[in-house]
């Protein structure tokens, strides 16, 4: 099913989260490449695109084959986000996000990420200065509340479509949760009702059915899917196959795994340099190989790689040629 977003026609409406260290360049990538209607960047800060931090520019750096890509800025300055946004808006992505959900303690302490939620009058003045200042759809990414006591995700999302945002993905948890306990779909449904422009849920979609339960129980428009990729990008095309086939496809098999995983390092190391890239393969290796058989000794094995020639033999002893 396609997804709208403003001006921006999605593929389908299932749709990788933002995820800081996971969904750089060449993991976007190979979530594109596996059905990824939408792929979304690591969070950018608009301040450090202000003082021209060096290392934001390779946070911003987008391949022309990555398909429709969200570009996510977050702040509290209205002025500075504003004005950052619209120095990056010639760039090659296809939506504008702001963040309002991140839940990391040094991001909240300064008043970022999901601590907005408890000012929607600084919400206005953010989201309506971004949304005059770009041409791009402008989207927004917010939690079910700040904490227990104050879930207000329908009046924060009634603001942004005041505003003129085009859409808002909702993750189904307040900051105070974090990640832990089950994701609160009912709220969801509740932003639905009360907009009018899309809705993406987010939160617990684990599977091709969890995530046409999500769609169904919420009514929302689309489907992020953010955890669950981690180590699985043929997530995206199982749940794509599902939803508009009904068609519960296999798992990759070994070859394919191990395909996938190799080409993943040499994206790495093409963008970021060998040392670099084998050091941040080392998360993505475990994740892959998280509940096979033996997989805690090779993660062991994982944290003394320092080449890729030794990841390529540690990669090809677990997932060997002739288990195909």
């Amino acid at each position: 099913m396609k997804l709208t977003v403003g001006n921006v026609t999605l593929d389908n409406n299932v749709i990788l989260a933002p995820m800081a260290g996971v969904t750089d360049l060449p993991f976007r990538l190979l979530c594109h490449e596996q059905g990824a209607g939408l792929v979304c960047m690591e969070m950018v800060s608009a301040k450090a695109i202000f003082y021209n931090n060096k290392n934001t520019e390779e946070l911003l750096s987008i391949h022309p084959e990555e398909g429709a890509v969200s570009l996510q800025l977050f702040g509290s300055d209205p002025r500075i986000v504003a004005a950052m946004a619209e120095r990056i808006q010639d760039r090659p992505f296809s939506v504008l996000d702001f963040n309002m959900g991140c839940p990391v303690p040094k991001v909240v302490n300064n008043g970022e990420g999901s601590a907005l939620m408890r000012d929607p009058r600084l919400v206005e003045k953010l989201l309506g200065g971004l949304v005059r200042a770009v041409k791009k759809p402008v989207t927004v990414k917010i939690r079910k509340g700040f904490d227990g006591e104050h879930c207000n995700a329908a009046e924060i999302a009634r603001i942004a479509e005041s505003c003129g945002v085009a859409a808002v993905a909702v993750h189904g948890r307040t900051r105070e949760q974090y990640y832990s306990g089950r994701a609160d779909w009912d709220c969801i449904r509740q932003v639905k009702d009360a907009v009018k422009i899309p809705v993406i849920g987010n939160g617990d979609v684990d599977s091709p059915q969890t995530a046409k339960r999500l769609l169904e129980e919420t009514g929302c428009d689309g489907v992020m899917i953010g955890r669950a990729a981690r180590g699985n990008p043929w997530i995206f095309r199982e749940v794509v196959q599902y939803l508009e086939n009904g068609v519960l496809i296999p798992p990759p098999d070994n070859r394919e795994k191990r395909e996938t995983i190799l080409r993943h390092a040499r994206l790495q190391s093409e963008c970021k340099g060998e040392y670099t890239a084998v050091r941040e393969m080392r998360k993505h290796l475990a994740w892959y190989t998280a509940g096979m058989p033996h997989s805690a000794r090779f993660r062991r094995a994982i944290n003394t790689m320092e080449t890729m020639e030794e990841l390529t033999a540690g990669v090809g002893a677990i997932f060997p040629e002739d288990a195909d």
